[in-house]
């Protein structure tokens, strides 16, 4: 028998290549997280980069967030943060506003409803990774903080 073209010689390949469980097991996060946050009219990366710009505004001692701050901190491609941040923006939940000190840039707030909504949201969203991850637990103790550690280390390859 003779080695199948990517290498899958196994009925049970899937079961052994971490690139494909990873991307697995991502997709089923992804859909559970969709379907949490489908109620306040979010999808996971507007979720993500509302939520952090509220907090990153609650810890700035009122120093102006930029776009380029926040997907740095958010770990999103800055194009696609620009498009995010105008739906946001049209939805009423953030504002760009003149920076202080550079004429030519725009400083980023949340509106009071996009940080309620961000606040309300990442419950949901907390709650939700506890049920996507809760077997992990039951496994062991250090399950999940062993497999939160790995992905640290993996992110900042």
């Amino acid at each position: 028998m003779s080695e199948s073209p990517v290498g899958l010689n196994s009925e049970h390949a899937d079961d052994e290549s971490p690139g494909l469980l990873l991307w697995q097991v991502t997709n089923r996060w992804q859909a559970a997280q969709r379907a949490a946050l489908a109620p306040f009219d979010l999808t996971h990366v507007q979720f993500v980069l509302l939520a952090t710009l509220t907090w990153l505004t609650g810890r700035s001692a009122g120093e102006p967030v930029m776009q380029r701050d926040l997907a740095e901190f958010a770990a999103t491609d800055p194009m696609m943060t620009s498009q995010v941040l105008r739906a946001l923006e049209q939805k009423g939940l953030i504002e760009r506003r003149d920076h202080p000190t550079d004429r030519r840039a725009k400083s980023l707030v949340p509106t009071p409803t996009g940080a309620a909504l961000a606040n309300r949201a990442v419950v949901v969203v907390e709650a939700c990774d506890r049920e996507f991850f809760a077997p992990l637990d039951r496994e062991s103790a250090t399950a999940a903080k062993d497999f939160t550690a790995a992905l640290r280390r993996l992110r900042s390859r």
